[in-house]
């Protein structure tokens, strides 16, 4: 029998380092994390922000934070639930809290075509973050990069890579059509069109709440508006407190 090594001998206990509790509970990655965090010396105080994108069963969270020793703080935050009444405007509610709305419009037609927002001579500089996914896996059409793609043309500057889904990788060549229709959620349209057709039954279980209100013909039509109503009212209402 051969003589075993002991590796977890006394020193390997002395010298073990136990993870943070988020991260032995698999709810964060500080590994990314720290490296979103560490602001250059050389601009001292100067926060270093992040967009934070939360996928959960209900809902999807985007949120503008910056960190301090006391933890994450939140400067703007915008939710899919509110949708129904104006649409989630992260990045005209950040820029109109700032009062650089009338600065950096963003791109108000939505052509599909590549839009980066750059800093203006003689103005304070565009709001300048960076994404922060998380767990979610960075795959091209992951819901964090649809979060991304609709807080740039809305005026804010985050580095982005040109993996999309209207980038083909051979000819390396953009397709603003093909961005256009993701933008409008033709791919949907197609979907439920495909449904009405093959499935009748699938397309009433599946759409059923759009069966009522939304035809297949409407949706670009939906988005259109909310885009518009966003632009017109970004601001967040708080609701009055209850009184117990």
């Amino acid at each position: 029998m051969g003589v075993v090594k002991v590796v977890q001998n006394k020193a390997y206990f002395k010298g073990y380092k136990v993870k943070f509790r988020r991260q032995q509970e698999g709810k964060a990655d500080f590994y990314a994390q720290k490296r979103l965090v560490i602001q250059d010396k050389n601009k001292y105080n100067t926060p270093k922000y992040r967009m934070i994108v939360h996928v959960t069963n209900r809902d999807i969270i985007c949120q503008i934070s910056y960190a301090c020793i006391e933890g994450d703080m939140i400067v703007c935050a915008a939710y899919a639930h509110e949708l129904p009444k104006r649409g989630p405007a992260l990045a005209h509610r950040l820029i109109n809290r700032f009062g650089m709305d009338k600065i950096y419009e963003g791109q108000v037609k939505v052509t599909g075509d590549k839009y980066n927002v750059e800093s203006i001579d003689g103005q304070p500089g565009a709001f300048t973050c960076y994404l922060e996914a998380g767990l979610a896996r960075t795959t091209t059409r992951n819901k964090v990069f649809e979060a991304l793609k609709g807080a740039v043309p809305g005026g804010l500057s985050i580095p982005q890579y040109k993996r999309v889904p209207s980038y083909d990788s051979e000819s390396k060549e953009f397709s603003a059509e093909v961005h256009q229709k993701h933008i409008m959620g033709q791919k949907a349209v197609d979907y439920m069109h495909y449904l009405i057709e093959e499935d009748e039954d699938a397309y009433k279980k599946q759409f059923s709440q759009h069966i009522t209100n939304i035809t297949p013909d409407m949706l670009e039509e939906m988005y259109k508006k909310a885009h518009a109503a966003i632009r017109e009212n970004p601001v967040y209402e708080k609701k009055p407190k209850k009184e117990v």
